[in-house]
């Protein structure tokens, strides 16, 4: 896991909890920055998948490089 696959993670779980808590006290506002934070939470998970994968492609060639 890479540093924006888990800071993606934390502010989607962060959202999630303060959705949750917005929905218990009946705050839209509160419910609505929790929904928030969880797509950027999202979205940054997703740009670190991406860089995994890039990084995992770019792995996988040097060591074919070596096998020749």
């Amino acid at each position: 896991m890479n540093k924006d696959q888990f800071k993606g993670s934390v502010k989607d779980l962060t959202g999630k909890a303060q959705q949750a808590a917005g929905k218990a006290l009946d705050n839209k506002e509160m419910q609505l920055k929790g929904l928030q934070k969880q797509a950027v939470g999202n979205a940054e998970k997703a740009i670190g998948d991406a860089k995994q994968g890039v990084k995992d492609v770019a792995d996988a060639v040097k060591h074919a490089a070596k096998a020749r």
